[in-house]
């Protein structure tokens, strides 16, 4: 009885291992027939900029500047720009553009207008979702760019 059993398991190891290549195999295929291209610029090129990148975070570190966001309850995004010492900071020109960081593509060019309590309110309206506000800000010939994320319920 033990010959019976036994005999059978070379068959069973095979068949597990010939499942297991089928379905990483499939895996394979699945993710090289979806993939949607190209996914940036080369590393490489990348790295070589990076102590670039860490000098532009200090420089706008050391400004001070505070960008903060938020929602009015029609869906107008409202921007508070302020200096080192929470007074307003009057800004000479604001960039800005709203994307859907999920799902399909969606960009939405924003301008923002100045308020009497010093904040400074979009002329566009976002829909229902979240959204990430890229903004890029010049103020006393300074430049600071940032990314601040809003929900819109």
């Amino acid at each position: 009885m033990d010959t019976t059993v036994w005999r059978w398991f070379p068959h069973g190891l095979i068949g597990a291992m010939a499942a297991v290549f089928v379905i990483n195999g499939y895996m394979v295929y699945d993710a090289l027939s979806t993939f949607p291209g190209e996914a940036g610029r080369d590393g490489f090129d990348l790295s070589n900029q990076y102590d670039h990148v860490l000098a532009k975070i200090q420089e706008q570190a050391a400004l001070g500047w505070q960008i903060e966001t938020a929602m009015t309850g029609t869906h107008y995004p409202v921007l508070r720009l302020t200096d080192r010492t929470g007074a307003p900071l009057p800004a000479t020109a604001i960039d800005a553009r709203a994307e859907r960081p999920l799902g399909p593509p969606q960009t939405t060019v924003l301008t923002f207008h100045p308020l009497e309590d010093g904040s400074l309110l979009a002329d566009k309206t976002l829909s229902s979702g979240q959204w990430d506000i890229m903004l890029t800000v010049q103020a006393d010939g300074r430049q600071f760019s940032t990314t601040r994320r809003v929900i819109v319920k």
